[in-house]
C-alpha cells in the first residue's frame, strides 16, 4: 500500500492551499459523511474532543455538517484556543459547547466523564499529521484522553472515530511516545494513507481506515510513496 510521511502531505497541500482550494471543507464533509454512515438510523449525541490545530478545525466543520443534518453534537475543547472559524460554524448550526477553550483540567475531566459514556460516537480531533515527531499529548488533552481510554477499556464508550490518526500516535513512525492515547474503532484519514497508520502501533490504534479524497492526487503523483505491507 502507498503511504506518505507528514512532510510529503504538507508539500502536497501547500500549492493547493495557496490557490485557495477548500481542503478543510472537503475533509470535514468527508468526515461528517462517514460518521453519518456509521450511525445510520441510530440516534444519540456525537461528542467531539477538539484540539488547537487544523485537526480540530476539520472536526469542528464536520460538527457543523452533522448538526445541520439534525444530529445532536457536543464539542469539548481541550486547548486554550481552537479553530475559530470551525467553532463558530459549529455553534451557528446548534452544536453545544461543553466548556470554554482554556477551561481548567478538572472541569474538562468532569465533562468528559459525564458526557462521553452517553455519546453514540466520540470523535478524537486533538492532534493530526502536524504532530509528527512530537506526538505525545500535553495537558489538558492528555488527562482527557486518559479518561476516554479508561472508559473505552471498560466498555463504556460508543464508536471512537479518529480524525486523520489517533492523537498520541506518531504519523511517521507508528510509535507512541506516551501511554496516553485513545485507540480508535475507525480512523478517517485525508488525502493519502500515512506511514505511521500502517506500521508499529498504527494498525492496532487506528482500527478501520477510511480514506477521503481531498484532491491531493496530482501533487502526490510527483512524490515517492513508501510501500507498506
Amino acid at each position: 500500500m502507498d503511504a506518505y510521511f507528514a512532510a510529503q502531505i504538507v508539500a502536497a497541500e501547500r500549492p493547493l492551499l495557496a490557490a485557495g482550494e477548500p481542503l478543510m471543507a472537503r475533509a470535514a464533509r468527508g468526515l461528517a459523511t462517514q460518521i453519518e454512515a456509521e450511525l445510520g438510523k441510530k440516534g444519540g449525541p456525537i461528542l467531539l474532543v477538539v484540539g488547537a490545530g487544523n485537526n480540530g478545525g476539520d472536526a469542528l466543520y464536520a460538527a457543523a455538517e452533522l448538526s445541520n443534518w439534525g444530529r445532536l453534537v457536543q464539542v469539548l475543547p481541550v486547548a486554550g484556543r481552537i479553530h475559530q472559524g470551525g467553532l463558530q460554524a459549529a455553534l451557528d448550526t446548534g452544536a453545544e459547547l461543553l466548556a470554554e477553550p482554556g477551561a481548567p483540567v478538572a472541569e474538562l475531566v468532569a465533562a468528559v466523564g459525564e458526557y462521553a459514556p452517553r455519546a453514540s460516537v466520540v470523535v478524537d480531533g486533538v492532534l493530526g499529521t502536524g504532530s509528527a515527531g512530537r506526538a505525545a499529548l500535553r495537558n489538558p488533552a492528555r488527562e482527557v484522553v486518559a479518561v476516554l481510554s479508561q472508559l473505552r477499556s471498560a466498555g463504556q464508550l460508543g464508536l471512537v472515530v479518529a480524525v486523520d490518526l489517533p492523537s498520541g500516535l506518531d504519523c511517521d513512525t507508528g510509535e507512541v511516545p506516551d501511554p496516553a492515547v485513545l485507540p480508535a474503532d475507525l480512523t478517517v484519514t485525508f488525502g493519502a494513507y500515512k506511514v505511521g497508520q500502517l506500521v508499529g502501533e498504527g494498525p492496532r490504534l487506528c482500527g478501520r481506515l477510511h480514506l477521503i479524497d481531498i484532491g491531493l492526487g496530482p501533487q502526490l503523483s510527483q512524490l515517492s510513496p513508501t510501500q507498506v505491507g
